[in-house]
C-alpha cells in the first residue's frame, strides 16, 4: 500500500494531519443513537429515521518519518476502534507546512477497517 502522503511531507518542520472516523458497524446495535433518535422526535423532529453514534478524531503528526498511513492504520484497528463492533475510516491525511500556515492539497485515503487483528 503506497502511503497517502507526499514525500515532501517527510521534511523537517512539516506536519501532517490525519483523520479518524469510527462507526459502530451497521449489524450492531446503537442505544445511544437510538435515543439521541427518540429525544430528536420528541423534540419536533418526527422525521428522523435513525441516527448512529460514533468518534471523530483529528491526529497531527510530526511528518519526518515514512509509511505514514500503514502505521496509522495499524493503531486505528488496534487502538482507536473495536474491529468487532466497529468500522473505522481514515478520511485524509493532509500534509501542511506549519511556517507558511497553509495546508497542501488533501489526499483521499477512504477505507474500511475490517481486518483481524493481528495475533500477539
Amino acid at each position: 500500500m503506497n502511503c497517502a502522503c507526499s514525500h515532501d511531507a517527510r521534511k523537517y518542520g512539516e506536519e501532517v494531519k490525519a483523520k479518524v472516523i469510527v462507526m459502530p458497524k451497521a449489524a450492531v446495535l446503537d442505544p445511544q443513537g437510538n435515543a439521541v433518535r427518540d429525544a430528536m422526535r420528541h423534540l419536533g423532529m418526527p422525521e428522523v429515521r435513525s441516527v448512529r453514534i460514533g468518534k471523530y478524531m483529528e491526529i497531527d503528526i510530526d511528518g519526518k518519518n515514512g509509511d505514514l498511513e500503514t502505521r496509522l492504520r495499524d493503531l486505528c484497528r488496534d487502538l482507536l476502534s473495536n474491529p468487532v463492533i466497529e468500522d473505522y475510516e481514515l478520511q485524509k491525511v493532509t500534509a501542511t507546512n506549519p511556517s507558511v500556515g497553509e495546508p497542501e492539497p488533501a489526499v483521499q485515503s477512504k477505507r474500511k477497517g475490517t481486518s483481524k487483528r493481528k495475533k500477539k
